[in-house]
Formats: structure tokens, C-alpha cells, sequence
């Protein structure tokens, strides 16, 4: 009868050696995934045999042997030693690791031989190198989603979706793969499944939020397209007469060499019957940008500089059709201005004599403006270099052209591009021209020119265009005479919108310090300081606002508001104006206390408890509690202002702001200086410090304010 350990060793001797087979054939596995599972049980289990002091474990030697042979194992008496078998087995895990290692090498050299193909655009040497890489490396999830990616581009999604979900395999969280396998199905029309996969990117990487969302969006658009394209062509075979009209005169305008009056008429009745979304669609599947673009007389009649009534006619025709089948049509829009000719001559339409002609193409823009989509398109496939000049250049007309025109710059400003190309010829082009127009008021159509001046104030967010505006010398004393050509003898005579956009452009520029805003300070704070008297609130948080920028960075400017009754003035607005026309009225009178002695005096003999900054230190707005502490702490630089607030809770407060439980901002470190400052004046308030537990918070703030 056998020993029981001995039995029970025996037992988990061939336990151990049934797994050690599983693992070998999992490593020569040609699954990656059950692969890379094996490799990661073979380095488990041998990290396992090793002593925790990291040396190797020598094979003790188990003198007791059950059987020499035992069934189904190799012919070695080495291996029918539990160690020695580990220890062979260590010895192969090591001489897979070196030649893993030498193939990850010749993976990756593939990898770039394949890329290098791919960039020449030769895709199937591309293919050949990463499927040689992944006879060297199996569990590259690159050389998947590169090969995905050649795939792609040779239309064939099955074989590029097959190789996202090997990638995944390797790593489930391969964004690449997954971005790659969603325009695989995306071309497939497979939507649900493209939208999946883009929306598992932004579940593993919340940042990609702008990419899914492009992503999506294009998702979205394709299936619209073909629903829309299926309901077209439903109503066509239904025999529905505007769509059956859309397609016959299509067919009567392919016919070559006609007069242009001829073409012009067929091209009314076709806008006609464009209806709806049904027609439009209809008009692009059934070739209608190339039936009309591609004409011989519409192509020379684009190329022309002078035209003819029949071709005034004729090209006014073509933009209201146009403008029929892109009126809220992304697909159609994409289509036209993607159109080689179109793409090259419709810009020159702008600059046609016939002001007809330029209307009806502003108007075509004016429907691209409309969408993200649009703009993105009119900034992406035509040269807008020059249209802010050129727009601007329309304000001087008296037809809907300058509106347009305005409404075109308005929507465009959302483009980065479009901002970035404005600054090409901003100071040489631009510039002089809106200063023209500014001087040349009485001319133009006053909502447009207010329109115009918004427009290049917010043309001010792009850092570049902000600091050409903001050192144009001509720029500000355009925009200081315009006021002057407002507000006479202390009232708005004319254009109150124009003068309250001024200012509102003149506001943005002066938050860019410069030499020559200094030069024109001490004029614009005399302006600013007749404004605050306006009975327009506009143009009151405007004025106050402008002074709020200019004061701080001028000891002049600062003297001559001093002189006109500046802090008096922010007083009475700072309880009695509104949130906007406060806020700024605070600013101005921080930068009044910051520089002047009198200011502090002025405010204290106004207000001996600053009844009004205590109550501003309650706000729910920061930059308010801020800049009530910073102007109560320079007041209470005055002799007996300290005991001025002893009978007031002026310490509760400023103990409450600066102990806020958060991030150090502006406003904690104003008030702690504002406090250290009342005790420092007044040892009395020591006392109510102390007893509101309040010399911690203090010193822990102060502490910070030192660093």
C-alpha cells in the first residue's frame, strides 16, 4: 500500500504538469490575446518558484521516487522532478523572452517600412510590410490598426474592421482601433455601429470630447444624406411632380450650346420648383451641380470679367439657384463650393461691377454663415484673406450689400481660421480703412456701422490682431473723435449705438497697455468722465468701464479724474447703479486708492464706517470682495479710520472672507491684509480678533500672502 504524501505529492506533481502543457500551447497559441494571457501565467507562476530574496532557487533533490516512469510525460528523469521541470521550464520562458524581443525589433522596422509606403500612398506595399510584422509579433496592436488604416483607404472596410478587433483584442482601450473600425462601418452606412464605437473613445478618454463630437456629427450627416437621398428618389418613382419638374429640367439645361437667356430661364423654373428638402436632394443625385457647373457657357460666364444683360441675367439666375438648393443643405453646400470652378470664381463674383451680382452672392455666403458647418466650409475651401477690407469696404453702401456684409463678418469671427487670416492684412488694408469709416460717419447706415465697429472689437479675442489694434495710433484717435462726434456739450446728439459700440471697442484695446494708450489717456478719462453724466445707463457702464482700464496705468489720467470728482462720482454708482455699472464703479475707485492719498481721504470723509465696501464684502461675486477688501485696506491707511469701525463687525467679515475654506484668491489675501492692517492701526481690534478665534487664520493667510 503506497504512502498517502506520497500519493498526495505525486497528485500535485502531475496537476502541475497539466498546466504547464496548458500554458505551452497557449504560448504557440495563434490567438494573440490567449498568447499574451499565457505569457502573463507563465511569469506569474515562475516569480512564484523564486525565493523572495531574489536568487535562483536551486532543484532540491527529492531522494523518494513513487515511479520512474510515469504515463504521458517526456522520457527525461529530470522531468519527473517537480524543480527540475520549473527549472526547464524558467530556461525556455527566458529563451522566449530573448526572441521575443528580437521579433518586437523586426516588428517594429516592418512597422516603419510600412508607414513609410503608406505616406507614398502605395497601401498595398503597406499591407505586405505590417502582416510580415505580425508574423514577428502577433500581439502589436499597431500594426493592426496601421494595416485597418491601409484597408480603409483601399475600400476594403471588412478586412479593416477584422483587423480594429484583433487590435482590441491586444488591448481593449486602443483608441486607434476603435476610431479606425467607426469610419470602417461609417463607410459601410453601418451608423449605429460607427457611433458606438466613437462614443467608446470618449467613455475611455473623456479629452477626445472635440473629436467624438466631429466624429458623431459626420455620423449624423451620413445618415441624413441617405435618408434624405431614399426619400428623394421614394417621391421621384411616386411621380411627384416638383420632384419629376427637378429632374426633366435638369435634363433640358445638359443641353449644350443654348443662348444664355435660354439657360437663365431654365434655371427660374428650376429654383421654382426646389421646394424643399426633397428637391434639393433630388437636384444633387441626379448630377445637378455638374449639369450646371460643368456648361461651357456657364464656365466662360464665371471666367468673364464683363458681362452682358443676357449674362447679368444668366448669373443671377445661377446664384438664386444656388442659393435655392443650399438654403439649409450641408450636403449640397459641401458639393458647390467643392466644385473646382465654383471654388475658383465665386470669390470674383464679389468684386463684380453689377451690384446686383454682388448682393445675390452675399446672400449665397450669408446662407453658408448660417451653420458651424457652413462657416467651417467657406473658411476651409476658399480664400478669405481679404474679406475683411472687402466687407468692410461695403459699408459704404447704401443696399442690403452692407448689411450682408455685416452679417457675414458677425458669424465668421467664430472661425480661429478666419481670425488668423484677418491679421495678414489687418494693419495695412484694414485698418485704415475702418478708421475711415469712422471719420466718415454721417455717410453710412448707422446700425450697420455699429455692427462693423462690434465686429472689430471682437475681432480683438485673437491675441495677434488685439495688439496691432491696440498700438495703432490711428485706431485710437479714430475712435476719440467719433466720440466727440456723439457727445456734444454734454449730450448724445446722434448714433448712441455707434458710440456705445466705441466704447466697447475702446474698452477691449485698452486692456492691452501700450505707449500709446498712455498718450491718449488723459483725453479719454476727460471724455469718460463727461459720459458718466449720460442719462443712457449703457453708456454710463461703458465710460466707467473704460476708466476702470485706463486710470490704473496712468498717474495723469488718474489726476485728471481726481480733479472732475471721480470718487464722488463711483460712490453714487456703487448704490445706486446696477450689477455691471457697480463692478466697474469699484475697480475705478481701487485704482483711485491704489495711487492716491486723496482718494483714501475723499472716501472716508464720504463714508467714516466704509458702511458701503462692508456690505460689498458680503458678494457672492470674488473680484467684488476683492476689490471691496483692497479699498477698504488702502482706507484704513487713513489716521482713525481703525476707530472709526470699532462699534461695527468689520472684523467678523474680513475673518470670514479670508478664512474661506478653499484655493488662496485675491479676495482672502485683500482681506487678511485689510485685517492686518485694523489691528495694526487699532490694538482694540487685536482684542475682537483674538476673541473670534481668529490670529490662526490670520497668520496662516499672511504666511501665504509672504510667499
Amino acid at each position: 500500500m503506497s504512502n498517502p504524501q506520497e500519493e498526495q505529492d505525486l497528485q500535485k506533481f502531475l496537476r502541475d504538469v497539466d498546466e504547464v502543457t496548458n500554458l505551452i500551447q497557449g504560448l504557440n497559441s495563434a490567438d494573440p490575446s490567449i498568447q499574451v494571457k499565457a505569457i502573463a501565467e507563465t511569469e506569474k507562476r515562475l516569480s512564484s518558484t523564486k525565493p523572495k530574496d531574489g536568487s535562483k532557487k536551486k532543484p532540491q533533490v527529492d531522494r523518494t521516487v513513487v515511479n520512474t516512469r510515469a504515463p504521458d510525460l517526456p522520457n527525461h528523469e529530470e522531468m519527473m522532478n517537480r524543480d527540475g521541470f520549473m527549472a526547464a521550464l524558467e530556461k525556455d520562458a527566458e529563451e522566449r523572452a530573448r526572441r521575443r524581443k528580437e521579433n518586437e525589433a523586426f516588428a517594429n522596422a516592418l512597422k516603419d517600412k510600412g508607414n513609410d509606403a503608406f505616406s507614398k500612398g502605395d497601401y498595398e506595399a503597406a499591407i505586405e510590410k505590417y502582416t510580415e510584422g505580425l508574423k514577428k509579433q502577433k500581439d502589436m496592436p499597431m500594426l493592426y490598426t496601421n494595416r485597418a488604416q491601409a484597408y480603409i483607404k483601399l475600400q476594403k472596410y471588412d478586412q479593416a474592421i477584422e483587423d480594429c478587433d484583433w487590435a482590441l483584442r491586444c488591448d481593449e482601450k486602443c483608441i486607434k482601433a476603435l476610431f479606425h473600425m467607426g469610419k470602417a462601418y461609417l463607410a459601410q452606412e453601418q451608423y449605429r455601429k460607427s457611433r458606438e464605437c466613437f462614443l467608446k473613445i470618449l467613455e475611455i478618454d473623456p479629452q477626445k470630447e472635440k473629436l467624438c463630437k466631429g466624429c458623431i456629427d459626420e455620423v449624423d450627416a451620413e445618415e441624413k444624406r441617405q435618408r434624405e437621398e431614399q426619400s428623394a428618389k421614394e417621391a421621384f418613382e411616386s411621380g411627384k411632380s416638383a420632384a419629376v419638374s427637378v429632374s426633366q429640367l435638369l435634363e433640358k439645361l445638359s443641353a449644350p450650346d443654348k443662348t444664355p437667356l435660354y439657360y437663365a430661364g431654365g434655371m427660374r423654373l428650376l429654383t421654382e420648383a426646389v421646394q424643399d428638402g426633397t428637391e434639393q436632394t433630388l437636384f444633387r443625385t441626379n448630377n445637378g451641380f455638374s449639369v450646371i457647373n460643368d456648361n461651357e457657357v456657364i464656365r466662360r460666364l464665371l471666367r468673364s470679367e464683363t458681362r452682358s444683360p443676357a449674362d447679368v441675367e444668366l448669373t443671377l439666375s445661377l446664384l438664386l439657384l444656388w442659393q435655392a438648393v443650399c438654403k439649409g443643405n450641408e450636403e449640397n453646400q459641401r458639393f458647390l463650393l467643392t466644385h473646382p470652378d465654383v471654388n475658383l470664381h465665386l470669390p470674383t463674383l464679389l468684386l463684380s461691377e453689377r451690384p446686383e451680382i454682388q448682393e445675390q452672392c452675399l446672400a449665397l455666403l450669408c446662407l453658408y454663415a448660417e451653420t458651424e458647418s457652413g462657416r467651417s466650409l467657406l473658411v476651409r475651401h476658399l480664400d478669405t484673406t481679404k474679406w475683411l477690407q472687402l466687407f468692410l469696404s461695403f459699408l459704404k453702401l447704401s443696399d442690403n450689400r452692407a448689411r450682408y456684409a455685416m452679417n457675414l463678418l458677425t458669424s465668421l469671427i467664430a472661425e480661429d481660421k478666419f481670425k488668423i487670416q484677418c491679421r495678414i492684412k489687418l494693419s495695412t488694408e484694414a485698418l485704415p480703412l475702418f478708421t475711415q469709416l469712422l471719420g466718415s460717419v454721417e455717410t453710412l447706415n448707422e446700425l450697420a456701422l455699429a455692427q462693423c465697429i462690434a465686429v472689430m472689437g471682437d475681432l480683438c479675442s485673437d491675441v495677434v490682431i488685439h495688439l496691432q489694434m491696440a498700438e495703432s495710433h490711428e485706431c485710437w484717435e479714430a475712435c476719440a473723435k467719433f466720440v466727440d462726434e456723439c457727445w456734444v456739450e454734454g449730450k448724445i446728439t446722434r448714433y448712441p449705438k455707434c458710440l456705445h459700440a466705441v466704447l466697447g471697442l475702446m474698452m477691449n484695446l485698452s486692456l492691452q497697455h501700450s505707449l500709446v494708450i498712455q498718450e491718449f489717456a488723459e483725453e479719454i478719462t476727460q471724455k469718460c468722465m463727461s459720459l458718466v453724466n449720460s442719462k443712457e445707463g449703457r453708456i454710463v457702464t461703458r465710460a466707467i468701464g473704460l476708466l476702470s482700464h485706463i486710470l490704473p496705468v496712468s498717474l495723469v489720467a488718474l489726476e485728471e479724474a481726481m480733479k472732475q470728482g471721480v470718487v464722488k462720482k463711483m460712490i453714487k454708482f456703487l448704490k445706486t447703479g446696477e450689477e455691471a455699472t457697480s463692478g466697474y464703479a469699484l475697480k475705478t475707485l481701487a485704482a483711485c486708492v491704489r495711487n492716491s492719498r486723496q482718494a483714501q481721504e475723499q472716501i472716508v470723509k464720504s463714508d467714516k464706517k466704509c458702511s458701503t465696501f462692508l456690505k460689498l464684502l458680503r458678494s457672492q461675486n470674488d473680484v467684488v470682495v476683492g476689490n471691496a477688501a483692497f479699498c477698504l485696506g488702502k482706507c484704513l491707511e487713513v489716521p482713525g479710520m481703525a476707530t472709526n469701525l470699532l462699534d461695527t463687525n468689520v472684523v467678523k467679515i474680513l475673518l470670514k472672507v479670508a478664512g474661506r475654506e478653499a484655493e488662496k484668491t485675491q479676495a482672502q489675501e485683500n482681506a487678511a491684509i485689510a485685517l492686518g492692517k485694523l489691528c495694526n492701526a487699532d490694538a482694540r481690534q487685536v482684542s475682537r480678533l483674538r476673541e473670534l478665534n481668529g490670529m490662526a487664520v490670520l497668520n496662516a493667510v499672511m504666511k501665504h500672502v509672504q510667499h
